[in-house]
């Protein structure tokens, strides 16, 4: 790889000078300036955009981390942050895995949007100790170099719960997340509430882990307990995609099985292909552009040194003919 060492061997000049051409400096005549530009071209001289950002102290990227990139629920998320990193100078780089974290330390990133359990809190913590900029989406830390854009998720999984009680459903299914999930923890702790306040009311509780399949495993398990399968069950799931994989899985193994009638089930992200459904699948919505574009903002004021204050993405209840009265 060319050096700014090789161009000034060749220019017959030092170090220094070829340094304050490259950037444009005054100090340096436009003649000489202009020399040394050609000789760069000519040696096909690419800056090294690590060692600049050890000198500026800055890269003009920043990085999201994701815990992997299945299912359709990250693509608004990330047109919202792209769309105001762009309108600031930013550049974004979308990360998954552990060994993507050591671009933070590394400081090839200006800062960073987390929404990846792999990392550890003491982890984030500790970066954020060091002096890097941190937004999170999916956990509650307390450091003025994090601030937190966390989604409504308990409000959320009030207003499904509370729904399907409304229907005079008290046997109420829930499908979660991962182990690891925030989200997923949230909104079981909420469905847990509103089930312990409501006289006659059961909670059952299926593991899943946000996808179809999961979905699919779980209307296999209720149809089970259903013995004949033509019970009025009410489900709850954590997603839209594990309750698409519950639709497919019906209309594949249990045709006759009539959602909204024998079955009442409630989703969670509203999801483009939700609305095309049939029924219409009921579920709970917000705005992903809107959580990924204030992500952005809070980040870009952190790093300029601004005030910030945490930041809560709020929910609606769209119903659908997914969930209807039980007879």
């Amino acid at each position: 790889m060319v050096s700014i060492k090789d161009i000034a061997k060749q220019a017959r000049v030092s170090i220094s000078t070829v340094s304050y051409a490259l950037n444009g400096s005054p100090k340096v005549t436009d003649e000489t300036t202009a020399r040394i530009l050609a000789i760069a071209k000519e040696l096909n001289y690419v800056p090294n955009a690590a060692a600049r950002s050890l000198k500026t102290r800055e890269t003009k990227i920043i990085g999201v981390f994701l815990t992997d990139f299945s299912g359709a629920f990250y693509g608004d998320l990330l047109q919202g942050t792209k769309e105001i990193l762009t309108q600031k100078g930013y550049d974004l780089i979308v990360c998954s895995g552990k060994q993507s974290h050591r671009m933070l330390p590394e400081r090839m990133i200006d800062g960073a949007i987390i929404l990846d359990e792999t990392f550890g809190n003491e982890q984030l913590l500790s970066y954020a100790d060091r002096g890097h900029k941190l937004v999170v989406l999916d956990r509650e830390l307390s450091h003025s170099n994090i601030n937190q854009v966390l989604l409504d998720n308990k409000a959320g999984a009030m207003l499904a719960a509370e729904y399907l009680i409304e229907q005079g459903h008290r046997k109420l299914y829930v499908v979660t997340g991962p182990n690891g999930s925030y989200d997923s923890k949230q909104r079981l702790q909420a469905v847990t509430q509103v089930v312990e306040r409501t006289a006659g009311a059961q909670l059952i509780v299926i593991e899943g882990d946000f996808n179809k399949a999961a979905g699919e495993r779980a209307a296999e398990r209720i149809m089970a307990d259903s013995n004949s399968g033509l019970v009025s069950s009410a489900v709850f799931c954590f997603n839209d995609e594990m309750a698409i994989g519950m639709f497919n899985y019906l209309s594949e193994h249990h045709p006759n099985v009539k959602i909204g009638e024998q079955i009442h089930i409630i989703g969670f992200d509203n999801m483009e292909l939700a609305s095309y459904t049939q029924p219409r699948l009921s579920t709970i919505d917000y705005s992903k552009r809107k959580w990924g574009a204030l992500a952005a903002e809070q980040l870009i004021k952190l790093i300029s040194g601004d005030t910030v204050e945490h930041e809560r993405i709020y929910v609606t209840l769209i119903k659908g003919c997914s969930v209807g009265s039980e007879k």
